[in-house]
């Protein structure tokens, strides 16, 4: 809702899509760059404390938004005030679900019992990754329809508020449930920190295959997005392009939450690599519909593979994390996909502007391709930490 609700009630405060536009990206970019910061910080220092502290900034950061919109929008300040107010909405942001991940690795450790994969996970923790998907695909479908709702019946500031709310009751709820319990926080001594310092320069390589892919994740929704709204300006407007994307996040969802039912003895690599190969095949076909039915039956297919690619990839992630940095590395995929969807949506727009909707869908059929070369190099390093 964050993004959605900044780009709607600045656009409507100010009169202007660029400083809208701008503003819902200093949130993005806010975000992309504070995750990474609010995960480290939860692993060193507990994951109730952090997310405590996040959700009262945030929550003030919000409201402060909301304040700066309403401002006279001739003062000489106002796009600073709501810029700065809208990165530091984004860079307070609460992790819940990155830290929520983390919880459900500490919680299944172990459970996957003689028959679990040596590169995989345990059926208990890909159904709860499986979950985690799901609501991540679910919410973005519904967190922009509600933003939209509610600011088109009642008033533009309304959604910051209402996510504002629900920062300041949800998170606190989340972070003092008894599973903190799981992640103790990890204090290093000194010598210990040396000694990470000195053996850990391999860590970064592993760690990036599953962030890389997360960023092709983004830019692959990202892209996908500003293509659909060039698609359907031709034929119904441009608005169409929400319930067109829906579709697809619909199947994605349903399909992520089947992998805890999926055959385990192949283990993550061959999963990503087959998922991301199909996913990379389907996109061509976003290349062929004429109208809006054939491009949803197009996007409902195409959803089946994305869904189980990021299954797969969040617990890659968990694999390669080391000691203690899982937070960190869960933030740090999240705020990959935040990234790549700027990206994707910047690439897909100039091309969508300049060359029509056929080119800018080229940029996914590329992202899922990128995506399966990304998964051939976590074969290689899976089978290394086996």
């Amino acid at each position: 809702m964050l993004a959605m609700g900044t780009l709607t009630l600045i656009t409507s405060a100010s009169g202007s899509f660029a400083t809208g536009g701008t503003a819902a990206g200093a949130v993005g970019i806010g975000s992309a760059l504070g995750a990474p910061v609010l995960g480290s910080l939860a692993d060193r220092r507990g994951q109730r404390p952090l997310l405590l502290l996040a959700a009262v900034l945030n929550t003030v950061a919000v409201l402060a938004l909301v304040l700066a919109a309403n401002a006279p929008a001739a003062s000489a300040g106002f796009p600073f005030a709501v810029f700065a107010a809208a990165f530091a909405a984004g860079a307070t942001c609460p992790q819940v679900g990155p830290l929520a991940r983390v919880r459900w690795m500490a919680l299944t450790a172990g459970s996957g019992g003689p028959a679990a994969p040596a590169d995989g996970t345990g059926r208990d923790l890909d159904t709860a990754l499986s979950y985690e998907s799901t609501a991540d695909e679910v919410t973005f479908v519904l967190g922009p329809a509600l933003v939209g709702i509610l600011a088109s019946l009642v008033a533009p500031w309304l959604p910051l508020v209402l996510a504002a709310a629900m920062t300041i009751t949800l998170v606190p709820a989340f972070a003092v449930h008894p599973t903190h319990l799981a992640v103790p926080a990890t204090r290093r001594t000194p010598k210990e920190k040396r000694n990470g310092a000195r053996h850990g320069a391999k860590l970064p390589w592993a760690v990036a295959l599953p962030v890389l892919a997360m960023a092709c994740m983004g830019t692959f929704f990202g892209s996908t997005q500003a293509a659909l709204s060039a698609f359907s300006a031709g034929l119904a407007g441009p608005e169409i392009a929400g319930l067109l994307y829906a579709v697809m996040g619909l199947s994605s969802a349903g399909a992520a939450l089947s992998v805890a039912y999926w055959p385990r003895h192949a283990g993550l690599a061959l999963r990503w690599v087959s998922c991301a190969v199909l996913m990379s095949g389907l996109a061509v076909l976003l290349l062929l519909p004429s109208s809006l039915a054939m491009m949803a039956v197009v996007l409902l297919v195409l959803g089946l593979p994305v869904g189980p690619v990021m299954v797969t990839v969040f617990a890659v992630g968990g694999k390669v994390a080391p000691a203690g940095r899982l937070g960190t590395v869960m933030t740090a995929l999240a705020s990959g996909i935040v990234a790549g969807t700027a990206v994707g949506s910047s690439l897909g727009g100039q091309l969508a502007q300049f060359n029509g909707a056929a080119a800018a869908f080229l940029v996914p059929v590329c992202a899922a391709g990128a995506l399966a070369l990304l998964g051939a190099g976590a074969t290689v390093v899976l089978r290394r930490r086996a």
